[in-house]
């Protein structure tokens, strides 16, 4: 066992959360949390102090049985999230109810479970947000609206937490070069250009730079843009 903090991320089987868990690797122990078990044990492996956490998110109950055990936390990254895209005339209450049980229910719960911990630690929760979450634009809107409710979770998770010393920063980063990319734009049927988008790692960096902040200043928002000069 190590004495190093211990961070607590989800999604991580790929993408912003797998590039988050190495970005921490050197600083912290790290819980690998996502649904791919293959993904997470191979990751765990190549890092110095980490282990797969394969929790489906969206239950209850494996949520509590997968939280019991967890008696220090540190950080909580929330990179876990899906994107179904397409006009609102078109979104049904499944589409609605599936975006916001993964993208804010589960964040939602997932954090009550552990902020006992995060209160004894003065943790850091960091949610994944999207520029998304500043500004919803035709077709978005379900996925916009799971946005704008975890940026609204975040904002007062923070002002709660004030007194305790958790501190909760919200990440909006554009378009990364990641799987769930891909996704998203055969879903606008249009040319897939990673030249033109964020680096996952370049997000990663980010988190880590707010996470390893010190003790004055508190990270509360971050937005990323692409730089296509």
């Amino acid at each position: 066992m190590t004495d190093l903090p211990v961070a607590l991320v989800t999604g991580a089987s790929r993408g912003i959360g797998a590039a988050v868990a190495r970005a921490l690797a050197d600083t912290h122990s790290l819980l690998l949390g996502g649904r791919d078990a293959a993904a997470l044990d191979e990751l765990a492996s190549s890092l110095p102090h980490a282990a797969p956490w394969p929790v489906e998110l969206t239950s209850l109950e494996a949520l509590t049985d997968a939280t019991a055990s967890i008696s220090r936390l540190d950080v909580l990254v929330h990179s876990a999230g899906i994107a179904e895209l397409g006009p609102l005339d078109s979104a049904t209450a499944d589409v609605w109810r599936r975006t916001l049980e993964i993208n804010v229910v589960a964040v939602a719960e997932l954090t009550r479970l552990v902020l006992p911990a995060l209160r004894n630690s003065r943790g850091h929760v960091v949610l994944i947000n999207s520029g998304a979450g500043l500004r919803a634009n035709p077709g978005w809107g379900v996925y916009a609206a799971s946005k704008f409710a975890l940026r609204a979770f975040g904002d007062a998770l923070r002002a709660e937490e004030e007194t305790t010393g958790v501190r909760v920063t919200s990440v909006h980063p554009g378009r990364v070069d990641t799987d769930m990319q891909r996704g998203v734009r055969e879903q606008e049927s249009g040319d897939y250009q990673p030249e033109r988008y964020l680096r996952a790692e370049s997000v990663a960096e980010v988190v880590r730079t707010a996470v390893l902040a010190t003790e004055d200043a508190h990270v509360a928002e971050i937005v990323i843009r692409p730089d296509r000069r």
